[in-house]
């Protein structure tokens, strides 16, 4: 089974070393979509390959794409704070978490098919993160004279291959290397309730690599549906820096995934997909369980200890594909996400609130001359609050928590066929 390892992937560290990562929160920590295609139809891709990302979301999507090349660029602008009121440590106040505004998110695909049968692909990409930066720290009554936040970061690097095993059905591997990087500033409040009070706050930037699986597998029974699968193991990851701060002395997996997707061409020029996606947050204990375990005597990062409180992750996306003229293909999306976050949660979530469910996109792509292609989209993702109800552990001195996050994507990218 796929496993971590601090010393696998030296492709990966040395990418990460050379590539701006950047947070990138839409549903729960995870990217909305990857490729800016797809991230135009609101992440729609499991049977719907459009460019040389495919193999992040769906591997047996490579093997419907001639020789490509795709260099993108996302900008990422999130929003993000909190509001505490009725606290009895004087906690109380409107904070904003926006100390770091905008983020640069770069993405590379490659595919080549080998003949009529066989694909290769590769993407790199960021998977997704999250990022706060609370100048004037919500923990200030506590003693904190500085910021408060964290940053997480994540890097797939994702060599794939596509099987077309008969010429309706079609398969696909991709290997998942990841590479994760984390710090938190500002929670030295929380060393007195951790298993490990040297390791919960301003340790600087901890690292963690690791691999796991995608499998993917696409069924196109005649010219207008195709119907597709996909499932991504859960990579096993460790912050040891963070110890006293995440369940089981520093562990800090990446959820598994799946999901089921589905492409309809109703007419020359026009396509209606679909993807119902699933990214099971709630196996990963330092993100699932509830900070209501300290109550009950476990510790930050003591075996099953307490973490963030977020459940699993359904996601229903839909998008729209026309092609106008020769040149210009028009694209549109929509998605809508459960909640991650539950209301008893929100206090701790003051660091990680990746609150968003709904996302709107637009985009286009102009094709530039025989070879070459510019693809461009928009996101908005809508603004979310969760009102907290018994958020705030007494210990902390009671009261709500509430939190907020809205956000705006813009990116752009160009393609070369060979």
């Amino acid at each position: 089974m796929p496993r971590r390892s601090r010393t696998v992937v030296p492709a990966a560290l040395l990418a990460a070393g050379l590539w701006p990562l950047a947070a990138h929160a839409t549903n729960g920590y995870f990217s909305h979509g990857y490729g800016v295609r797809s991230e135009a139809v609101a992440g729609v891709g499991i049977a719907l390959p459009q460019d040389g990302l495919t193999g992040a979301t769906n591997p047996a999507g490579t093997a419907f794409l001639a020789s490509r090349l795709d260099l993108g660029l996302n900008l990422f602008r999130p929003s993000r704070g909190a509001s505490i009121e009725g606290n009895g440590a004087g906690l109380d106040g409107r904070y904003d978490g926006n100390g770091r505004k905008l983020f640069a998110i770069p993405e590379i695909g490659y595919v080549r098919p080998l003949d009529d049968s066989l694909s290769l692909g590769l993407a790199v990409y960021g998977n997704g993160g999250m990022n706060t930066q609370y100048d004037h720290s919500p923990f200030a009554a506590f003693g904190v004279a500085g910021r408060s936040g964290v940053n997480l970061e994540q890097l797939f690097i994702s060599p794939s291959v596509a099987w077309r095993a008969t010429p309706t059905h079609t398969f696909g591997a991709a290997l998942n290397l990841a590479y994760q990087r984390f710090s938190a500033d500002g929670l030295s409040p929380f060393t007195t309730a951790s298993a490990s009070p040297g390791n919960v706050s301003d340790r600087g930037t901890d690292t963690s690599t690791g691999a796991g699986l995608r499998l993917g597998w696409i069924w196109q029974p005649d010219a207008q549906w195709r119907l597709g699968a996909t499932w991504s193991s859960r990579i096993s990851g460790r912050f040891d820096k963070y110890k006293g701060l995440f369940a089981d002395g520093g562990s800090f997996d990446i959820p598994a995934n799946w999901g089921l997707g589905v492409a309809f061409e109703p007419a020359a020029g026009w396509t209606l997909a679909a993807d119902y996606q699933v990214i099971e947050y709630g196996g990963v204990k330092a993100v699932a369980n509830p900070l209501s375990r300290l109550a009950a005597g476990q510790p930050l990062g003591s075996d099953d200890g307490p973490g963030f409180g977020w459940r699993d992750v359904k996601v229903v996306k839909l998008g729209l594909l026309h092609q106008w003229s020769p040149a210009l293909t028009l694209r549109a999306g929509l998605s809508h996400a459960t909640q991650a976050v539950p209301a008893g949660e929100t206090f701790f979530n003051i660091l990680a609130p990746g609150v968003v469910q709904n996302h709107l996109t637009a985009g286009f792509s102009w094709k530039t001359g025989a070879r070459s292609e510019w693809s461009a989209f928009y996101a908005r993702a809508f603004n979310k609050t969760v009102r907290g109800e018994g958020s705030i552990p007494a210990g902390f001195g009671g009261g709500e928590a509430d939190v907020h996050l809205k956000e705006d994507i813009l990116g752009a990218s160009w393609s070369w066929n060979f």
